[in-house]
């Protein structure tokens, strides 16, 4: 019997491969799971097909990160805040503090999981935050921190 295997089995196949197994362990084990499904040619190419457009997909998401971290690189995001002596801040910039900025005065939307700092922003100047959007997508943000 010949499956299509759904998802990775181990001592017989990666997802996607086609392999020749023994009816029972095929329809016993691997289809009842849902590991596998019966290798026709019609299940191939379905197979394929989404494949294909999960890759499209893909690609597209790519490009669209891409794009978003070359508007970021462009965009300066300024917070105020409350300063005490030596132009030391009352606590630290947070991530939802430059998430905030962002969506109101450039209207661009970021997860608070994205940006990394690399040390705490405990003082007014100009910074630049790390934006990592996965896929090995990254860029900076700059960041001003200003007196209120």
């Amino acid at each position: 019997m010949k499956v299509l295997l759904l998802e990775d089995v181990k001592g017989l196949g990666k997802k996607g491969e086609v392999c020749e197994v023994k009816d029972g362990y095929g329809q016993n084990f691997l289809i009842a799971k849902g590991k596998a499904k019966h290798a026709t040619n019609e299940v191939i190419n379905k197979y394929k097909a989404e494949m294909k457009k999960k890759e499209e997909m893909l690609a597209l998401e790519l490009a669209e990160k891409k794009q978003f971290i070359q508007t970021l690189s462009q965009v300066e995001v300024v917070i105020a805040k409350k300063v005490g002596a030596n132009n030391a801040l009352f606590g630290a910039i947070t991530k939802e503090e430059i998430v905030e900025a962002l969506q109101k005065d450039h209207n661009l939307e970021l997860n608070k999981k994205d940006i990394e700092f690399k040390t705490a922003i405990k003082s007014l100047g100009h910074y630049e935050v790390e934006v990592k959007l996965g896929n090995g997508i990254h860029g900076t943000l700059k960041l001003e921190v200003v007196s209120q």
